[in-house]
């Protein structure tokens, strides 16, 4: 364990601590119903869907001396065979992946679980840690229907949770994985779904790319149909290793003197096409379960901490780039990457049906290859090297995207422009016996996408921001030590799409605040005060409205309310 500084040894401490002494300890116990979310399930048309089974841990291996495919007891990748669900062809109204996982109660990290199926993912997100007493399980869901040309013809699946199970590491994460298929009706009709899928990963089955450093890559090259209209990227950056907190790091000057995670505390990701600037993919700060105090995410988890939310570029002023019948290249890094980011990403495409080859042109690309970042360092060092003071970073990166194709609807003209800025204020005080982090950090997306053909323009508009504020205090007195933590994270959205008919709205708010004290002593630690409460509230284009807002005390849930 490399020790950096004040905090990210705490952090790094809290995860050896709780593991050689037995997960979270007792105490977990009394939140066996853990975890909890508000995240609503997916909404799904009211009639039986088929029902295609993945994998369980009764599954078998298709290679000799592996684990059944759904025991997660290693760290290895765990391949299966996908078929498409018997007697039940398309189209289909909804297509949803589901997954339900639990870990035996023993000692186990917060691992990384992720699923492919025809090389694109399906699910991306991480486990919860489970206690001496307590065996935490959980379900996720996640809307695939878009990736339906996935799910048409046989192919080789890919289940990865990478987990070490021994003497030390004694949790076992099961999990079973299905595909629910709703076939379309007049009363549900199949929706609009991508031509085809182009998956951004490190292997022929799947999996995710580990980016080091600013300079390494997620790339794919592709040689796409002739006749593509429009294309769009779901990017998945998972902050991983030494950079798992870096809304917490310091510019690498400081960070030397404090031994702390470097390279500031911003991160981004860059798209480009062919080498060009194409897009940015703001970076969502998520919280595991075993981050920074994993009592503070008992019972309720942090924001899309168990099932992640891929981030979606639109590449569609490249349309026309694509439709030359030569290889072209799509990539992804991150900015100030410090080691590392896991990454996977699929490039969805839509085709004009009524041609077989689509002329265009990029007409402007006014994207900078790299964000404008600013770091004003305000830390002042004593004679005994206590420091105090204040670190802003901010950043700023606009896009602005024209493209033309000419279809067999005649020409299409799609604009994006987005203002993306970031900011990141922390207050320091750093001494023998005391460190003090305060966090403000916030990322806000403002994107306009304007379609402009022969029938009219059409504008769609989101604003998204990303709230982070922290307060972390830990103090040392003698053999004993006391850690707080205060966390607000929260990401909230809105938009207006307008249709051929009309202007539909549409907003999302999901927000949790949780607290927690630690005392070290005699080599362990024990928990108090753990308090935390979490709403989601969203409005979809169609007025349906979902909420429920949960609230926990002392490691249990206290109250729940639902209704808009």
């Amino acid at each position: 364990m490399q020790q950096r500084g004040p905090l990210s040894l705490v952090r790094s401490a809290q995860k050896l601590r709780s593991l050689t002494k037995g997960g979270l300890g007792a105490d977990a116990s009394r939140g066996a119903g853990y975890p909890v979310t508000a995240e609503p399930p997916v909404s799904h048309p009211d009639e039986a869907p088929c029902v295609d089974k993945l994998f369980s841990p009764h599954t078998p291996p298709l290679q000799s001396g592996q684990l059944n495919v759904g025991d997660f007891a290693d760290y290895s990748d765990h391949p299966f065979n996908y078929t498409p669900p018997a007697n039940c062809p398309g189209p289909y109204a909804k297509i949803i992946f589901k997954m339900h996982f639990r870990v035996t109660a023993g000692v186990q990290y917060d691992r990384t679980g992720a699923v492919w199926i025809g090389a694109t993912n399906v699910f991306f997100g991480t486990t919860a840690e489970p206690g001496q007493n307590a065996s935490p399980q959980w379900n996720v869901e996640r809307d695939v229907t878009e990736y339906a040309p996935i799910f048409a013809q046989s192919s080789i699946g890919q289940a990865s949770v990478y987990n070490i199970v021994n003497s030390q590491y004694t949790g076992i994460i099961y999990g079973t994985a299905e595909l629910d298929f709703y076939p379309a009706t007049k009363q549900f009709p199949a929706p609009v779904v991508a031509d085809a899928i182009y998956p951004l990963v490190s292997g022929p089955t799947g999996g995710y790319v580990d980016l080091n450093t600013p300079t390494d890559q997620m790339t794919g090259t592709f040689t796409f149909p002739t006749n593509v209209d429009a294309a769009y990227l779901d990017v998945f950056l998972e902050s991983q290793g030494g950079d798992e907190f870096w809304y917490s790091c310091f510019p690498n000057d400081l960070a030397q003197k404090l031994n702390n995670c470097g390279g500031t505390a911003f991160r981004e990701g860059e798209v480009t096409v062919d080498g060009q600037p194409a897009g940015v993919a703001p970076v969502y700060p998520w919280i595991y379960t075993g981050g920074i105090d994993p009592y503070l995410w008992i019972p309720i988890v942090g924001v899309e901490t168990l099932n992640f939310k891929p981030y979606r570029v639109d590449l569609s002023p490249f349309a026309a780039t694509l439709d030359d019948g030569n290889p072209h290249t799509i990539a992804v890094s991150v900015f100030n990457d410090d080691n590392y980011f896991a990454a996977n990403g699929a490039l969805l495409v839509y085709e004009d049906h009524g041609s077989t080859q689509v002329t265009g042109g990029l007409i402007k690309n006014g994207t900078a290859m790299a964000p404008a970042q600013t770091v004003v360092e305000r830390v002042k060092f004593d004679q005994y090297g206590n420091a105090k003071g204040s670190i802003k970073t901010t950043a700023t990166h606009p896009v602005s995207l024209k493209g033309y194709v000419i279809t067999s609807r005649g020409r299409v003209t799609t604009e994006v422009t987005q203002n993306i800025s970031f900011s990141n204020v922390q207050k320091i005080n750093v001494t023998s016996s005391q460190f003090t982090q305060n966090i403000a950090q916030n990322t806000t997306i403002a994107s306009n996408v304007r379609t402009t053909s022969a029938r009219g323009s059409l504008k769609a508009q989101s604003q998204w921001t990303y709230p982070l504020n922290m307060k972390y205090n830990y103090v040392v007195s003698g053999s004993t030590a006391t850690q707080t933590a205060d966390m607000l994270q929260t990401k909230n959205g809105s938009g207006l799409d307008q249709s051929r008919k009309r202007a539909q709205s549409w907003s999302l708010l999901d927000t949790i605040n949780s607290s927690d004290t630690l005392h070290f002593a005699g080599g362990g630690f024990s928990p108090s005060n753990g308090k935390s409460r979490q709403q989601y509230k969203s409005v979809n284009v169609d007025n349906s409205c979902y909420q429920m807002t949960i609230k926990s005390k002392n490691y249990v849930v206290t109250g729940t309310t639902t209704g808009c």
